[in-house]
């Protein structure tokens, strides 16, 4: 493994100080804790956190700041981070509003996330969740029951975060993040696994004329394999399953996320997404708002999901809304 750490037991630490050294007009942390925070805190809002396994970067760390979250919680690598992490975000940003979790769904995220909560609630702080699982390709993985949480989880941040801004309050939030969440569909493939930085090993082991449809973020198996074909045909294939997904009717209007997973290049997403907004024109649809990079990755995985999120007038609002983050 050919990788520019240094102490493998101390990459996530490393991580959290080189953000706050790049970007100390928009985050800090919480003392002594992967807990990245926005450097204003702004009083009188609810408090948006999320977080998970790093190894996902900019997610979610990235997407802390004016307009998107309030904290972002960082474990390990492709490890969920401990209640006691979470907890501490919670009283950290807490302005007396309450404060919303944005969880993916994965089982760890989900128990320690709800545990933390517990706690926060035990002190007498309302904490409320919004779970999201974007991803159409299983109902269940390796990490999951139900549906997994990927890339899609953006958009909610997004949306979310706006809406903190304009003063909703926690239950009008959880309604709205169902809401996105409900009309929020992904799908990825890979063509390589990534290399898992703590380990030296690759996550799963693929041919190199073969490519996994509908895998994880952390290389959990997807639906099928197939032999490696163009980037059109590929597009094509995650398209029409996603857009079948979304129950869409001519008119319709759409956020677009194309994502990177870590190593595939810009040329290659730009690629992809000339052909995605063409196949989007053929289906009368209109797309409000374009995305393209790498905004949840999979440390050096090869590969790229396509998001669709169908549009009211509300998300489409609170899309376009102004944000202050570092990735965003």
């Amino acid at each position: 493994m050919k990788k520019l750490i240094n102490d493998k037991n101390n990459i996530v630490e490393e991580v959290v100080q080189g953000m706050i050294k790049a970007f100390p007009d928009k985050v800090s942390r919480v003392e002594n804790e992967p807990i990245i925070i926005r450097k204003n805190k702004k009083v009188n809002k609810v408090a948006l956190i999320s977080g998970g396994g790093s190894g996902h970067e900019p997610a979610h760390a990235g997407y802390v700041g004016y307009g998107m979250l309030d904290a972002a919680v960082c474990g390990e690598i492709f490890t969920s981070p401990g209640a006691d992490k979470v907890y501490n975000a919670i009283k950290a940003v807490d302005a007396g509003k309450g404060v919303l979790l944005i969880i993916k769904n994965y089982s760890g995220d989900i128990m320690n996330f709800e545990m933390a909560g517990e706690m926060a609630q035990a002190e007498g702080i309302t904490v409320k969740q919004v779970v999201v699982d974007d991803d159409i390709a299983v109902e269940n993985s390796t990490y999951t029951v139900g549906r997994r949480g990927i890339a899609g989880t953006i958009f909610v941040h997004k949306i979310l975060g706006a809406a903190a801004e304009k003063g909703y309050d926690l239950d009008k939030l959880v309604e709205l993040g169902n809401k996105v969440v409900k009309n929020l569909k992904t799908m990825g493939m890979s063509l390589k696994p990534c290399t898992v930085f703590t380990t030296g090993k690759e996550s799963f082991e693929i041919a190199d004329d073969e490519v996994e449809i509908g895998l994880g973020i952390h290389g959990e198996p997807g639906t099928h394999r197939e032999k490696m074909t163009t980037a059109n045909e590929f597009t094509e294939k995650l398209f029409e399953k996603v857009y079948t997904e979304s129950n869409a009717q001519k008119g319709d209007r759409f956020a677009v996320l194309v994502n990177g997973l870590g190593e595939t290049t810009l040329i290659e997403l730009f690629i992809i997404n000339n052909h995605l907004q063409d196949l989007l024109k053929g289906k009368e649809v209109e797309v409000a708002k374009t995305l393209v990079g790498n905004y949840m990755t999979s440390l050096d995985m090869g590969g790229f999901s396509i998001t669709l999120l169908k549009l009211d007038k509300e998300m489409e609002e609170l899309l376009n809304a102004e944000e202050d983050t570092i990735a965003f």
